[in-house]
């Protein structure tokens, strides 16, 4: 790819940007959020058409405007959001076999479905995945979904792959299997791997060659040999790193929210038993899968509780739904943002008044369009939300703002109880050390923080004390200061 550049209305999103990738290589493709990865992404799997420069495939020039230009030409991409690129109501095989559906037998009357399930599993076996062809994909997990979609990439004669923070989801012996795939991909049928990923040792383990951007441009293109983990941060920011954590005046005060013997209708979360202070911000450990979602959405009331209570200021709460959480005092930023966090058709300014309504309407319903806009204006202010108008669609911004909207759109509930889960998933360093700060911010005016996340790294560097979590319940309760991430991760993987 030469001299690519490419504009939307207010934003010119690449400058003149230049990119090479060879079969037989993993090739890692990092940037704050907003750099421009996934924009060059697009561009080469032909999501765009209206860029400028040039595009070179085995030295001849090639158009790529369609994605089924892209796909004659053996590239496929794998999106960061893997919900949106299933279709959940189909098994198995005919999502893999999709492309081969749409493309090749558009002419025939008749769908062979035992070659469509054989084919599926050929493709599942040589990947060494184990799935029943004939699931329904909305019933896998995650890390399934994944698989599901890199095998339907891999159905045509794939030559380069892009996986778009694809272990962003992913436990560390999902991730393990995942790289197992990426590797036997290179090594045994010569692809070529884009790796878009936040996670810099993940990068420094499975790729070969760095490309850094920032502000839609290309940085440095070099190998990953020589260069540290900070070396790749401080060209990400375009400064010396800073402290990630921020240094806060911890003042505890009494007991805010009480959880006793807390147990959800399906069994997710049983007899769990928790309290935050005042003041204090209280991490939830656990490895995907231990119930950390399941606890918050318990707390938030969007899953049912059968026993238990939740106690905010000594009142005992009664949470029936999400509605009466916030009425209570509860705000919840949750894991999924694009499913559950933002309204992504929904503009900026809008998403950011959605958890507040009231407070910008009329008696009679009607919203003070004056006021919400200025109320836009301020948090994307003070939160450094990159957009190019307050009426920008949610949809188009990139993953570390739509968190920062997912984020913004509490800050004036004044909630006494602010649960966050897994809100730096698919973020970069930048966008991350905001939202530490925000988090320390709201400590400091005396809320309740309770901070769920699998990545114990966060957990030690902000949080006070933490509850580790394993198989749906809450088996621990440690200082964090006197912790260490070994201790965590023994815990959270059923030590006694």
């Amino acid at each position: 790819m030469r001299d690519i550049s490419i504009e939307f209305p207010g934003v010119k999103a690449l400058s003149n940007v230049d990119f090479q990738v060879e079969s037989g290589k993993v090739y890692a493709l990092v940037g704050a959020n907003g750099a421009g990865k996934s924009t060059l992404m697009k561009v080469m799997a032909g999501a765009y058409d209206h860029y400028t420069g040039s595009i070179y495939f085995n030295g001849e020039e090639v158009s790529i405007r369609t994605p089924r230009d892209a796909k004659n030409l053996g590239i496929e991409i794998v999106y960061q959001e893997v919900d949106t690129a299933l279709v959940p109501y189909l098994t198995v095989a005919e999502n893999i076999m999709l492309n081969v559906l749409v493309n090749k037998m558009d002419k025939k009357v008749f769908v062979r479905w035992p070659q469509i399930h054989k084919a599926a599993r050929q493709i599942l076996s040589r990947l060494n995945i184990e799935l029943d062809t004939n699931t329904i994909v909305d019933e896998l997990k995650l890390a399934q979904k994944q698989m599901v979609l890199i095998a339907r990439a891999i159905a045509e004669d794939c030559r380069f792959l892009i996986l778009d923070e694809p272990t962003a989801p992913l436990s560390n012996t999902e991730t393990d299997e995942l790289f197992r795939l990426v590797r036997d991909l290179v090594k045994n049928h010569q692809v070529g791997v884009v790796f878009i990923s936040h996670r810099l040792p993940e990068v420094f383990e499975i790729c070969e060659d760095i490309t850094i951007m920032k502000d839609g441009k290309v940085v440095t293109n070099q190998t990953l040999e020589g260069l540290t983990v900070n070396k790749v941060v401080e060209h990400m920011l375009g400064q010396k790193l800073s402290e990630t954590f921020p240094k806060r005046h911890v003042h505890l005060g009494d007991v805010l929210l009480e959880v006793n013997n807390l147990t959800e209708e399906e069994g997710l979360v049983h007899h769990a038993n928790m309290n935050v202070r005042a003041g204090e911000i209280v991490g939830i450990a656990g490895l995907v899968g231990a119930g950390k979602t399941e606890f918050c959405k318990t707390l938030f009331g969007a899953l049912k509780t059968i026993d238990g209570e939740v106690v905010l200021k000594g009142k005992k709460l009664k949470v029936t739904s999400p509605y009466s959480a916030v009425t209570q005092g509860l705000a919840l930023v949750p894991e999924e943002r694009r499913r559950e966090g933002v309204l992504v058709e929904e503009p900026v300014y809008s998403n950011l008044s959605s958890a507040t309504l009231s407070k910008f309407s009329t008696p009679l319903g009607f919203i003070k369009a004056a006021a919400e806009r200025l109320n836009a204006k301020k948090v994307i202010t003070d939160l450094g939300i990159k957009t190019p108008h307050d009426a920008q669609k949610v949809a188009f911004l990139s993953g570390g703002n739509q968190q920062k909207v997912a984020v913004g759109k509490w800050l004036i509930a004044d909630a006494d109880i602010y649960i966050f889960d897994e809100p730096t998933k698919g973020v970069d360093v930048g966008a991350k050390h905001d939202i530490f700060e925000l988090i320390g911010r709201l400590a400091e005016q005396g809320k309740g923080v309770i901070y769920a996340s699998c990545e114990f790294t966060e957990i030690l560097g902000i949080t006070d004390r933490t509850y580790v979590m394993y198989d749906g319940t809450i088996v621990q309760e440690l200082e964090t200061k006197n912790i260490t991430e070994e201790q965590l991760l023994f815990y959270s993987t059923g030590g006694k």
